[in-house]
């Protein structure tokens, strides 16, 4: 068991058991999914704390990634994981292109729009959702918002995002804010 890891970046989630050998359904936040095994060691995230695992095989059943960590294989010791999330080592995670970001990155930003010559403060990132079209920004207010609604803002750069500044903790949007 480990204590806790900051450098850690969760990468999907432990769904339930597969089988009666150990072997666990992943749902992956990588893209594409199966990305997820190549990081190794896995960082378990239960409530009694973090703990490191070896994925010594995997396979797509139906669609759904199942995994087996090396030395777990039972059933009921491997349900001790389930709803658990998986995390990396943020070292392991490739170089992204200039102006590319990962979502964690992202989430936590303060977002301020500027729309019509008004700049206004919307609130924070509080996660980001696939749509198929683009990406989108959930918009959370918090005690620096204009008001207290939720948005959903694509994340499309040039048309709605105006820029990304991680290390200043904002991201600078044009968005109608009646929407």
């Amino acid at each position: 068991m480990s204590s806790h890891r900051s450098n850690l970046v969760d990468v999907g989630r432990i769904a339930g058991v597969f089988g009666v050998k150990g072997w666990l359904k992943v749902n992956s936040n990588t893209d594409p999914a199966e990305n997820i095994v190549s990081y190794s060691p896995w960082w378990v995230k239960t409530r009694h704390g973090v703990k490191e695992f070896e994925v010594d095989d995997y396979q797509f059943n139906g669609g759904t990634l199942i995994v087996h960590f090396k030395g777990i294989d039972d059933r009921d010791v491997a349900a001790q994981y389930t709803l658990s999330n998986v995390a990396v080592e943020r070292s392991q995670m490739p170089e992204l292109e200039d102006n590319e970001f990962y979502w964690h990155q992202l989430i936590g930003l303060k977002v301020i729009n500027k729309y019509q010559g008004q700049e206004s403060i919307l609130g924070r990132v509080s996660k980001l959702m696939e749509t198929g079209a683009n990406d989108v920004l959930v918009v959370s207010s918090d005690e620096s918002s204009i008001d207290e609604r939720e948005r959903l803002i694509p994340y499309a750069p040039d048309e709605y995002v105006l820029s990304v500044d991680t290390e200043a903790g904002e991201i600078w949007v044009s968005w109608d804010p009646d929407f």
